[in-house]
């Protein structure tokens, strides 16, 4: 009599298939996870518009969505869903960021702080890159020299209540002559950029310096770097300078300045979805007719 080799019963097929489902779903479940979390942290990411800084290239209560990937996406620098700071790295992009380019960032934080309190990501529009010279004369950008040619749907909200040389409080950098409508000429620092030290320069560039991870000390009539005299500095990261298409409400790199090309989340790409915020979500009809539907699919130049 053949004796089989593997006996099944019914029975226990019946109890282990529920478990089986069980992982299945558990399974789908976790794949479905990691897939999301690398396209968000590699390749593409959704973002919401709260202020009116980018009027009217961008609205309050545009949903968009921001290329990660174009100019190097970053690995976490802390541990999901926690501030534990853990080791990170860029990856290769396919491209460097452009005069014109809209893109999201990391803030810098305030012009005398050496590190932002929080994370928070901005969205502003590349004016200067580094080694160039911007100038502002009367609310119009230079660059190099030439206009920086504004999109047509940049926004200017009253004329000009400033002078030349009038110095404003909370002006980037510190003790300088600038005001946001007459700002520089300034040069945007890169990477191997010498910086001289003497003449009281050290007050405009402290911050800029300790935000490089080093210490700067005051010794009598000079300077100290980490300990060492200094009367410059090499600078040893590439920045850029930032604006906002509403030049009148936009707080930018005229106020806290310039943002290291490490700080870039990516560029924006396209609003996906608009509505006015500012009508409740309660209000299920009115929100309806809030959507703005002539927005979505725009691309962000």
């Amino acid at each position: 009599m053949e004796v089989p080799s593997e006996v099944v019963n019914d029975n226990d097929e019946e109890k282990t298939a529920p478990s089986r489902r069980r992982g299945e779903y558990v399974l789908t479940i976790a794949v479905t996870l990691l897939v999301a979390f690398f396209l968000k942290t590699f390749v593409v990411e959704a973002f919401r518009i709260p202020s009116a800084s980018m009027e009217n290239t961008l609205h309050i209560g545009d949903f968009l969505f921001v290329n990660k990937f174009i100019y190097g996406a970053e690995t976490p620098k802390a541990f999901p869903l926690t501030s534990i700071e853990i080791p990170h790295f860029r990856l290769p992009g396919l491209t460097q960021p452009h005069r014109g380019d809209v893109i999201v960032f990391e803030y810098p934080g305030d012009r005398d702080e050496r590190k932002p309190q929080r994370t928070v990501n901005y969205i502003k529009r590349c004016v200067a890159i580094g080694g160039d010279t911007l100038l502002i004369q009367n609310k119009i950008v230079f660059v190099n020299g030439r206009e920086f040619l504004l999109p047509a749907q940049d926004r200017y909200a009253r004329p000009s209540d400033f002078l030349p040389r009038e110095s404003t409080a909370g002006i980037f950098p510190k003790g300088s002559s600038f005001n946001p409508d007459y700002y520089g000429p300034i040069i945007v620092p890169y990477k191997g950029m010498i910086l001289d030290l003497t003449n009281g320069a050290i007050e405009q560039w402290r911050t800029f310096i300790e935000r490089e991870d080093h210490r700067v000390e005051i010794a009598g009539d000079g300077v100290q770097i980490d300990d060492a005299h200094a009367d410059t500095y090499t600078v040893e990261r590439d920045y850029l300078f930032m604006m906002g298409d509403n030049r009148d409400n936009s707080l930018d790199s005229r106020f806290w300045g310039f943002v290291p090309k490490e700080n870039i989340v990516g560029k924006a790409m396209f609003v996906y979805w608009s509505w006015d915020s500012s009508v409740p979500i309660t209000s299920i009809w009115e929100k309806i007719s809030a959507i703005r539907w002539s927005r979505v699919g725009r691309l962000i130049r």
